[in-house]
């Protein structure tokens, strides 16, 4: 499958006093990639928690090489690496003009939303899963 692109524009909201985009900002951007990558296989967040299933984030790791400003246009892209039976793990990037500024591996998991438990994709998304890397 390949890479999911996103861009975005940083806005005053997104920064601090000084004009540079505040560090949890990446994670939302990361997230809103996430979710963009869902819709463009159909699939929407509130689909899947109609379904009893909810994704959250069960590992981050994540480095800040450079700040995003006000005013940027940027570019979050969200790659597939691996899954499972009801694990995935993605490979993100924030960046600007192509310049990595924050890259992060971020693992999913798939939970049925009333237990809290690990519970296998939904057809959809197991669909949308078909054709890259198996664990």
């Amino acid at each position: 499958m390949s890479e999911f692109r996103f861009p975005l524009r940083v806005y005053i909201e997104d920064t601090d006093a000084g004009g540079i985009v505040y560090y949890v900002n990446y994670l939302k951007y990361m997230e809103r990639a996430r979710s963009e990558w869902l819709r463009q296989h159909g699939i929407s967040q509130s689909e899947l928690l109609a379904e009893g299933v909810q994704l959250v984030v069960h590992r981050l790791e994540c480095r800040y090489a450079k700040p995003a400003r006000l005013d940027d246009e940027l570019v979050v892209d969200a790659a597939v690496q691996s899954h499972g039976r009801c694990r995935l793990s993605f490979a993100q990037t924030v960046a600007r003009c192509g310049e990595p500024l924050c890259e992060a591996k971020v693992d999913i998991a798939c939970l049925d939303a009333i237990r809290l438990k690990p519970t296998p994709w939904p057809p959809a998304l197991a669909a949308a899963l078909h054709g890259t890397q198996h664990d």
